[in-house]
């Protein structure tokens, strides 16, 4: 399992890398290892303002069907589209070509609530 350093990590396994007040995010590599393969994504339309905590989307695999939760509030500003035609990307490149929404932080406070990557390591050995 992966779980880069420089992410911010929750504890519902999603990440989210901060670039200029935009934050990116997915599911862990832990989260898509434990879905197994995902067949289809359920993401936010754009424009929508959302609350850290609060579902954004859905994530389904061939073992279950999954909340995502928003890591921060803030308004969506961009999707990933090309997770509709190829949901298993959040399988193969959960970091990378599988990130899911993009959103603009409202409070950068809130990032002091989300885990490293060291943190969410701990977390996940806590569970087992």
């Amino acid at each position: 399992m992966e779980y880069p350093d420089g992410l911010y990590y929750t504890k519902d396994h999603e990440w989210a890398q901060e670039e200029d007040g935009i934050l990116v995010v997915g599911i862990t590599d832990y989260a898509q290892g434990e879905l197994g393969d995902v067949v289809f994504v359920e993401l936010p339309e754009e424009g929508i303002v959302l609350k850290a905590g609060e579902p954004f989307g859905v994530v389904e695999s061939v073992k279950s069907v999954s909340d995502l939760y928003s890591p921060v509030s803030g308004e969506v500003v961009e999707v990933n589209q090309d997770l509709e035609a190829e949901p298993e990307t959040v399988n193969s490149s959960p970091y990378d070509r599988g990130w899911m929404m993009k959103i603009a932080l409202s409070d950068p406070k809130e990032l002091d609530k989300l885990l490293s990557a060291e943190q969410y390591m701990e977390y996940i050995k806590s569970l087992k």
